[in-house]
């Protein structure tokens, strides 16, 4: 078990996962500022672990999950991967082939009832390694009038994570668009298709790594010519 595991389920204090050293505002470097702010320096971190307790209903929650996936044999060490707690939220990073049951968990079990799944957000980190693209599910339940977000990741190389339309059949577009965007691959997902890009679109334009400019567009017969061809007014 990794120390961000320990930090989920046991108290301590484990290290968050370090994306990059920041120097400069923005990352910007030999821009001649003299604004002052180019000595500025900073750490970016991922989803800096809790520890418990976590506060509130936050720990009864964790611990109904870690019952369930122990009920059905899933070590929750493996399953539950970290527990953070942010700007009053609760955030449970599950490993992607345990998404499915944790979802499921959510909306039958009577301690958490969680109803609704308010879709999916992709976000895509290149500086994460080996996790670079995540998505974000939030729960709302009507029953308790609480909010819990279940985040998963996967690779760039291996951009699987399952779907959860089968559990929250609400989730059929938002998935959809997380893939057309991001390029996450929901596998059993009924019908992963364009949603917002043309269907014979190349690429995934919100991820960081997609070229900026240089892609003509057409609406309605009227082009928008890519950035680097525009003409000059100044």
């Amino acid at each position: 078990m990794s120390e961000n595991n320990e930090g989920a389920l046991t108290p301590g204090s484990p290290q968050p996962s370090v994306l990059r050293e920041v120097k400069g505002m923005w990352g910007v470097r030999g821009s001649g500022d003299t604004s002052g702010f180019a000595g500025l320096e900073h750490t970016e971190v991922m989803a800096r672990p809790a520890s418990r307790p976590y506060g509130g209903w936050f720990d009864e929650v964790v611990d109904v999950l870690i019952e369930l996936f122990q009920a059905d044999g899933i070590d929750p060490h493996e399953a539950i991967e970290k527990v953070v707690v942010e700007n009053g939220q609760l955030v449970i990073f599950i490993a992607r082939q345990h998404l499915l049951a944790a979802a499921k968990y959510l909306r039958d079990d009577q301690d958490l009832r969680f109803e609704m799944c308010l879709g999916v957000s992709a976000v895509h980190y290149p500086n994460d390694k080996g996790r670079e693209l995540h998505s974000y599910f939030p729960f709302f339940s009507i029953t308790h009038n609480r909010m819990v977000a279940l985040e998963v990741t996967c690779p760039d190389e291996d951009p699987h994570t399952p779907s959860i339309v089968s559990v929250y059949p609400g989730d059929d577009w938002p998935e959809r668009e997380a893939w057309d965007l991001m390029g996450i691959i929901y596998d059993d997902h009924p019908g992963l298709t364009r949603s917002a890009m043309p269907d014979d679109w190349v690429g995934h334009p919100q991820r960081k790594d997609y070229p900026l400019g240089g892609i003509p567009v057409e609406y309605k017969g009227a082009v928008i010519p890519p950035p680097d061809t525009r003409r000059e007014y100044n």
